[in-house]
């Protein structure tokens, strides 16, 4: 994996863990095939049979509860909606996967008010027509602006899921490798001036590297040296607590390959017309972040394995092609 983006080796990487996911599903007894392998809650059930397996063979409750899981996965893929996007990819109605994917993140959101045992802050929502018309302009925006990074987002990306509440702001989730989570005001114009389609764009971006990091992390080469303990924890530039080296990794590729969206969006004729001094501050903050983080990144050159640090170059030369 390199910060530009790559389809083919995304595409290679995600055939990789659809086998993974199959063959933890066979040990168990259950059948999948490619395609429905590759679905968030498919990729659920796999991580359950594995943790299932290491306590022995299943019992049959166990198993019956993952039986459930790939029967409903298989109804719900059954019955989406098409998107009506240029991609592969399914505007997702709430589903069990993602809510429970939803409720593990609010964990680690500070401050989160529980009542009767039901998270507050950010739950799965529904799709708006004209949530699913402001997708469609962000998905030609990218497709204009940066055909690269919207060929990787097409093998990348199986569900996006709209958060409702100000809790989460986006995320993804190994659990349910394929699913991103975005906050649906990222589908509107922000304060600054900044429209919807590019706020979603950027989104899209953003949580597609974070998917690809993942993905290239277990099914290529990791990015990081194994360490006792995770390594240090460090500050990084999108979060105010302190992360570890593979947080803040990602954060560079995150923030590097935002800087070239922004590049390319100012550069093409992508139909943003009067919106371009909101365009400019977005990207010149973000590349501040990008430098930030490669700094930080730099710091701790040694936790990089060959392949880390080849991504780490590619994210320096990003950062100091830019005046900030």
């Amino acid at each position: 994996m390199r910060v530009e983006p790559d389809a083919h080796e995304s595409a290679e990487e995600r055939s990789a863990l659809a086998l993974i996911a199959r063959t933890a599903l066979e040990r168990v007894g259950l059948e999948v095939s490619p395609q429905e392998a590759a679905h968030p809650a498919a990729v659920e059930a796999a991580h359950v049979a594995q943790h299932v397996l290491r306590s022995g063979p299943p019992a049959p409750e166990r198993l019956a509860r993952l039986t459930g899981m790939l029967d409903r996965a298989r109804a719900d893929r059954a019955a989406a909606p098409a998107p009506g996007l240029p991609w592969p990819t399914d505007l997702a109605v709430p589903g069990p996967h993602l809510e429970r994917s939803v409720a593990r993140a609010l964990k680690s959101v500070p401050d989160q008010n529980i009542e009767s045992g039901v998270p507050h802050g950010s739950v799965v929502a529904g799709w708006l027509a004209p949530e699913k018309d402001a997708a469609r302009r962000a998905v030609t925006l990218l497709e204009s602006a940066w055909p690269g990074a919207a060929a990787e987002l097409r093998t990348v990306l199986v569900q996006i899921a709209l958060l409702d509440g100000p809790a989460i702001d986006g995320f993804t989730d190994f659990t349910v490798h394929g699913a991103v989570f975005i906050r649906r005001d990222r589908l509107t114009r922000d304060a600054d001036g900044l429209p919807g389609p590019v706020r979603f764009a950027e989104a899209l971006v953003h949580e597609g590297a974070h998917t690809r990091c993942n993905a290239a992390s277990v099914a290529a080469r990791p990015f990081l040296r194994p360490v006792e303990g995770g390594g240090p924890m460090v500050a990084t530039p999108l979060r105010l607590d302190p992360r570890p080296l593979t947080g803040l990794f990602q954060q560079m590729v995150v923030l590097a390959r935002s800087v070239l969206l922004y590049r390319r969006l100012l550069a093409d004729d992508t139909g943003v017309v009067g919106t371009d001094a909101a365009v400019q501050a977005r990207h010149d903050r973000l590349a501040r972040s990008a430098v930030e983080a490669v700094a930080t990144m730099t710091r701790h050159r040694d936790a990089l394995t060959d392949h880390g640090t080849t991504v780490l170059e590619d994210a320096a030369q990003v950062a100091t092609q830019v005046r900030v």
